[in-house]
């Protein structure tokens, strides 16, 4: 910023500089017998016209100093639809205040979804993991009652008539109890 501000300055203190240049040209240019007395009043008059040019420059200078400030104007105690819609409130003074305010709400705000997203992807998952289990349940219940089946005595005695090779047999007697003293 300082430095346009010096650009600008040098810029009019360049024009202040080459105006008296071309009043000086133009009476060069006048008769010699004239220039002399013409020169003593354009030299007074030049001198008049690049001091009120210096001081033009110096106001305008000001002028620009004034309006190139960084401060924001100040708000008015009332808040309308207006200043609202418009963003007139959210004036750089007001958002070099509550900076620290806005990063907190950012950050709050990322956790939050990041904590949500967190917690479908474990929803997905534990549904998927419910959806197993039944299916491995109802797999284990298939099995059991197929194991049940094949285990009765009927179709374990028509295996072994199946296979004649086979020397088990069903008992004829009852079986013994063997009593043993300790």
């Amino acid at each position: 910023m300082g430095k346009k501000k010096d650009d600008i300055e040098l810029e009019l203190q360049e024009t202040i500089v080459e105006e008296p240049a071309v009043v000086e040209e133009k009476t060069s240019k006048k008769d010699a017998k004239s220039k002399d007395d013409a020169k003593s009043k354009d030299d007074v008059k030049s001198k008049d016209d690049s001091e009120d040019m210096k001081e033009q420059a110096r106001k305008a200078i000001q002028m620009i100093k004034e309006q190139a400030k960084e401060e924001d104007p100040k708000l008015t105690p009332t808040l309308t639809l207006r200043t609202i819609l418009g963003g007139d409130f959210l004036t750089a003074d007001m958002v070099r205040r509550q900076i620290w305010l806005f990063m907190l709400m950012v950050v709050f705000t990322i956790v939050y979804v990041a904590f949500r997203y967190q917690c479908q992807q474990d929803l997905i998952a534990i549904d998927k993991l419910e959806k197993e289990v039944l299916d491995a349940k109802y797999k284990a219940l298939s099995c059991s009652s197929t194991l049940t089946e094949k285990c009765r005595e009927s179709h374990v005695l028509e295996a072994l008539k199946q296979n004649k090779d086979s020397l088990l047999h069903v008992a004829d007697q009852p079986p013994y109890i063997i009593y043993i003293d300790e």
